[in-house]
């Protein structure tokens, strides 16, 4: 078993990659009565052509399976439904897919062993026949419509399409009732079986737990099977350049909702000599000019703020995988054209006169607080390791590396990525 220790949080991490491959993380949390786990698999939305280990032909899969398999798990042999079982047992369960992972998670304060009886059982013992899975359609067929008519998604889905020509990023997680017609029994047979293999999973737990007692306990409701190779993914070749720089529609909304997205140059494009070490500080630094630029102690947000452009901070994201890189800015505001103009106009300037460093290094302070503040709670820490692992990132090298970030390295970054050529809108107004 290995131990990493990270002294700024003073937390310790221990990591066993078991013999059928699955990885086992435990972040320890002594005197906390919460206990939170999640299971995660390697497969998110993304994932619709691939090579199956073993084989030479490409598998290619309807849009939406992922997402489809993460509702069908729960269905058991004997007519029960696990995500009931677990409720009755006093936890809180659930389950979600992005576009890069699957997770069935629980938070427990009682009960713990026989709540992580019931993941690991229904986890590992899927049940699908040709009747759940007909019936699962109408299901997941509502919830696609009802996500159509959400003005919140609809903008930030505009806003993708607006900046990515063929990867499958631009696809609805849920796929769309067309494409989830086309699942049948098999199709998720042969995507379970693939991708639910557990040298494509990890296993996170946060708690009052002694690791190498609890990883016993996992080894003991483990279902034996063999570790598999690796799976091929496979995606088209992704331009750098925008597919249009503006997308708008009209929907019930009280005032215009809008996403500024920025593409950057994915993992893959990336010619750092360590990608790893580059990503997480080129990720930090994007972090810091976001708030330099339009965050809540910055002057521009002041001046929107007074001259009701904006009633309250934008949402600032930088979301990365392996084949996709984008910046997203996410407000509400009566003429967001105009917000987009100040923020070109602000990166314009910090261009030519270069960082405030007094502002850099009070923005960094606050955004490294907040990271280590993180480590407070259970369910923040789980998922943020597991969205890391997935990303080859331990999430404390985050943390080592916050003081290494420098304002020339900021400033490079700020020329690389912040291109208006790159840049897009995608507005929601009111109908």
């Amino acid at each position: 078993m290995q131990v990493i220790e990270n002294l700024n949080v003073k937390e310790k991490l221990y990591v066993e990659k078991l013999d059928n491959g699955l990885t086992v993380m435990v972040i320890p949390k002594k005197g906390i009565r919460k206990k939170y786990v999640i299971w995660a698999t390697h497969y998110g939305s993304i994932y619709n052509k691939f090579i199956i280990p073993g084989e030479k032909e490409v598998t290619e899969v309807p849009d939406g399976v992922a997402h489809f398999l993460e509702h069908k798990m729960f269905e058991q042999k004997n007519g029960t439904n696990s995500l009931d079982t677990l409720t009755a047992l006093g936890v809180n369960a659930n389950a979600y897919t992005t576009t890069n992972h699957t997770a069935y998670l629980f938070e427990a304060t009682d009960n713990f062993y026989p709540a992580l009886d019931e993941l690991m059982d229904y986890v590992q013992n899927p049940y699908f026949t040709d009747e759940n899975v007909e019936k699962e359609k109408g299901i997941i067929g509502q919830e696609i419509n009802m996500y159509d008519d959400y003005p919140e998604w609809a903008v930030y889905m505009n806003a993708i399409r607006c900046m990515y020509k063929n990867n499958p990023i631009k696809i609805d997680i849920a796929g769309t009732v067309e494409s989830i017609s086309k699942i049948d029994k098999d199709v998720l047979y042969k995507c379970y079986n693939t991708f639910y293999n557990p040298s494509n999973m990890v296993m996170c737990f946060s708690g009052d737990f002694e690791p190498e007692k609890l990883i016993e306990e996992v080894k003991k409701r483990l279902i034996k099977k063999p570790e598999q190779g690796t799976i091929k993914r496979m995606f088209e070749e992704e331009p750098k350049e925008i597919v249009k720089k503006k997308a708008e529609v009209s929907m019930e909304v009280s005032m215009p909702l809008f996403v500024i997205g920025i593409k950057d140059e994915n993992l893959a494009q990336t010619s750092a000599i360590d990608k790893k070490d580059y990503i997480i500080k080129k990720h930090i630094a994007i972090e810091i000019l976001l708030n330099m630029i339009i965050g809540k102690s910055s002057k521009l947000y002041k001046e929107l703020y007074e001259n009701e452009l904006l009633n309250s901070e934008p949402y600032l994201e930088y979301e990365f995988e392996e084949n996709y890189a984008h910046i997203a800015i996410t407000g509400v505001s009566k003429e967001p054209e105009t917000i987009l103009n100040k923020i070109n106009e602000e990166i314009e300037r910090i261009k030519k006169e270069g960082i405030e460093k007094e502002h850099f290094e009070r923005i960094k302070n606050m955004l490294y607080g907040t990271a280590v503040k993180e480590f407070n709670n259970v369910s923040d820490i789980v998922r943020m390791f597991v969205s890391d692992y997935f990303k080859g990132i331990n999430s404390f090298d985050y943390l080592e590396n916050y003081e290494q970030i420098k304002p020339e390295f900021a400033m490079q970054i700020l020329n690389d990525v912040f291109d208006k050529n790159k840049t897009v809108i995608s507005i929601v107004k009111n109908k």
